[in-house]
């Protein structure tokens, strides 16, 4: 084979079906006879198998077992390689909240294939590949990715599933034509030492199965864990106050040490489905109102319980056909977490994204949350609407809880992705609290936002947001607002020492815009700086000034996260408050914090 080809077979891995398949574009052509061909193949691929380890080659260059590698889309149908691919992932990946891959079915259509058309030069190659002789899988997403490159080893391993289909079909009485074996001779001759290679794995792959076999956790579950350890201080001359005519004392925050411990296991009975059980356990200190005088100096990964261990989510995941996906709450549930997408995605994660609570997304996310579930149906390929309802007492069946009856969020969301490098979306939920410690705006912004009417009456909001998200390579920018109404639900409750009627309403409005960029420094690592107001009470009826922020405060976020390796990383960030509480006679407050993350 010339060098010209070959250099040619390289580029792609759609060459792999021009290459095998082009001249066989009809099966009435003259055919050898079927044991003929059998021995044909036999005796030019031998006995090899391709297996799940890692091969270096002469120029140091590492096979990509990964979930996006050609290798691990295009092995053969062998239960030993896909157990030991499906065992070394699930030991080696670390907790990844947003990240959920699912398994992919073989492909049998090409119009399956989403950047795949028939304008292609290798249209009617890989046609003939995935229609006729099945040897390509595809990625996750529907997607072939014709221009990537790929190394020799995984050319040799997709040409040996190719091989092992074409077996498969000798064998159940298909045919091949001379000219295909011709160029398999060829092809199998050109790749003969990575094929070689493969082979001399064979010996091994029986023992590692077995290892894993041995070792692991569950045939059904896997554990995924993650660690934080956490130093963090908060910096300023003075506690913020709400109202200007407050006195003030200084602010006085010692540094602390703390850390976060969760465990998840993942269970899937039928593959699509999964099951998720998290233990956790924390004692990192919140920087909120009792401490610095405000919630908006509070961190991402917070939360005290002494350490104990504690169920912090239980939910159950699972696809009813090819376009809804169910996922059920039954308790701990937050609206974030089930099937929405907060187009957030450099800063969502409390272990990998923002340091700051505010800064993670949108404030409307966090209105509700408890026992309860969610639903996404995927509209088409650019469009999805999703649904959920939470109760925030679920369990507790006496008079105003319950599932019903007392606390609940109800959010509607509809998220438009016209390319893969855009991502848009429009929010809507209604809320509801009975009483007492009122949080509409979910701990974040000011004592007023939170709690419009103070008085503890119930109250209710009906809460609007946009997303946005764009791409442009490793460059991501974002950001949303977001506008709330808070309406009071009681009548003839005293504010301030003025009576007020039912249906006395509070405007709070928020808004952020974020820019992250990945892999700076080292591959996973990133950098983010966000900017945004915190929630903001503002134009009601009550009266001139009773709990309305006069004026505004802004959020100011830097934080660089550096991975040390894959199971490692390390994020330096530093938070800045200006006139917090939104009153301009408040001091700045900083808050720093160097977060270590241990992910299994």
């Amino acid at each position: 084979m010339s060098k010209i080809f070959w250099n040619s077979l390289k580029i792609t891995p759609a060459l792999l079906g021009v290459s095998l398949l082009a001249a066989s574009s009809t099966y009435a052509a003259e055919t050898l006879p079927e044991e003929a061909a059998a021995n044909t193949i036999n005796e030019a691929i031998g006995t090899v198998e391709p297996t799940a380890e890692s091969f270096s080659t002469s120029d140091n260059e590492v096979l990509d077992l990964s979930e996006n590698s050609l290798l691990a889309q295009q092995l053969p149908a062998s239960d030993n390689a896909n157990q030991v691919l499906d065992q070394i992932e699930s030991y080696s990946e670390g907790l990844n909240d947003e990240e959920e891959i699912e398994s992919q079915s073989q492909l049998t259509s090409i119009t399956e294939l989403t950047d795949v058309s028939p304008g292609d030069w290798a249209y009617d190659a890989l046609r003939e590949l995935v229609e006729d002789y099945k040897c390509i899988v595809g990625y996750p997403d529907r997607t072939f990715r014709g221009n990537r490159p790929t190394s020799r080893y995984e050319f040799a391993a997709g040409l040996r599933a190719c091989l092992d289909r074409i077996q498969e079909l000798i064998a159940a009485g298909g045919v091949v034509t001379e000219e295909d074996l011709e160029r398999l001779r060829a092809l199998i001759q050109e790749f003969d030492a990575e094929l070689a290679v493969l082979g001399t794995r064979v010996d091994n792959l029986d023992a590692r199965v077995a290892f894993l076999e041995d070792h692991q956790f569950s045939t059904t579950t896997k554990l995924k864990g993650e660690v934080i350890f956490a130093i963090a201080d908060a910096f300023g001359d003075t506690v913020a106050v709400a109202s200007p005519n407050t006195p003030t004392e200084d602010l006085d925050v010692n540094t602390i040490f703390a850390d976060r411990v969760r465990l998840n296991f993942e269970t899937s009975f039928t593959g699509k489905d999964k099951l998720r059980t998290r233990l956790q356990a924390r004692n990192i200190s919140q920087f909120n109102s009792n401490v610095t005088g405000t919630n908006m100096t509070r961190l991402s990964f917070d939360g005290d319980n002494d350490n104990d261990v504690e169920i912090a989510e239980l939910w159950y995941r699972f696809p009813i056909g090819d376009k809804i996906k169910v996922q059920i709450d039954a308790t701990s549930g937050e609206l974030q977490d089930t099937l929405f997408d907060v187009v957030n995605p450099v800063f969502r994660s409390s272990g990998s994204g923002a340091i700051s609570r505010f800064g993670r997304f949108s404030p409307l996310y966090r209105v509700g949350g408890g026992g309860g579930g969610a639903i996404a149906f995927k509209l088409s390929e650019f469009a999805e609407l999703t649904g959920a309802y939470f109760a925030d007492d679920a369990n507790n069946p006496n008079d105003d809880f319950g599932l019903f009856n007392g606390n609940y969020a109800a959010m509607g969301q509809l998220t438009l992705k016209p390319t893969d490098n855009i991502t848009v979306a429009a929010t809507y939920a209604n809320s509801y609290y009975r009483g007492g410690d009122i949080n509409v705006t979910g701990s974040t912004g000011s004592g007023f936002a939170r709690r419009p009417f103070d008085s503890g009456a119930a109250t209710s909001a009906n809460s609007y947001g946009v997303e946005a998200n764009i791409k442009f390579g490793k460059l991501s920018i974002g950001g949303w607002v977001g506008y709330q109404n808070a309406i009071l639900e009681e009548a003839n409750v005293a504010i301030d020492g003025v009576v007020v009627p039912r249906g006395t309403d509070r405007e709070i409005w928020n808004w952020a815009a974020n820019i992250g960029i990945v892999d700076v420094g080292s591959k996973g690592s990133k950098l983010g700086f966000i900017f945004g107001m915190p929630p903001r009470a503002r134009g009601s009826e009550l009266p001139t000034g009773a709990r309305r922020d006069g004026d505004t405060s802004y959020h100011i976020e830097g934080l660089y996260r550096y991975k040390l390796s894959k199971n490692i990383a390390i994020t330096p960030g530093l938070l800045v408050i200006l006139n917090p509480e939104h009153n301009d006679n408040n001091d700045t407050i900083f808050v720093g914090t160097i977060r270590t993350v241990f992910s299994f």
